[in-house]
């Protein structure tokens, strides 16, 4: 069975069609030397809910820091929010640095508005700063 939002039909001539994956956001986990990653870009929603969980449970495995990059995010909803939240609540009992990277507006005016953006304290420096600053 397809998921019709993450692909996209356009007709071809004369009658063939071709079909796009055409996800409208992700959520990955890069795992460097010294760090975690999790790099998410597009429309962070209750779509990417297993990603969300598959990058949340491998980044605490690794058991180093965390550097979550939201640069590339067009959109996040209350489901977005909560995985913020849910891994700099997880991390913080096992002990581990979460950072949020240079958040766009449309992640931080939400963080703002709920009044969480203090406890994410947003690091306003550049991934190679992130990635160079000890835990």
């Amino acid at each position: 069975m397809c998921n019709t939002k993450n692909y996209k039909v356009r007709r071809t001539p004369p009658g063939g069609l071709v079909v796009q994956n055409v996800k409208e956001g992700g959520i990955e986990l890069i795992e460097r030397f010294d760090a975690s990653e999790v790099k998410m870009w597009g429309e962070i929603d209750v779509a990417l809910r297993e990603e969300a969980g598959a990058a949340l449970a491998n980044a605490l495995d690794r058991d180093k820091p965390v550097v979550i990059d939201t640069a590339d995010v067009t959109f996040m909803d209350s489901t977005g929010i909560a995985f913020l939240v849910q891994f700099y609540t997880i991390g913080a009992q096992e002990g581990l640095n979460v950072k949020l990277r240079k958040p766009p507006a449309v992640v931080s005016d939400v963080l703002q508005m709920l009044g969480i953006d203090e406890m994410l304290a947003p690091d306003m420096l550049d991934s190679e700063e992130l990635m160079a600053t000890p835990a």
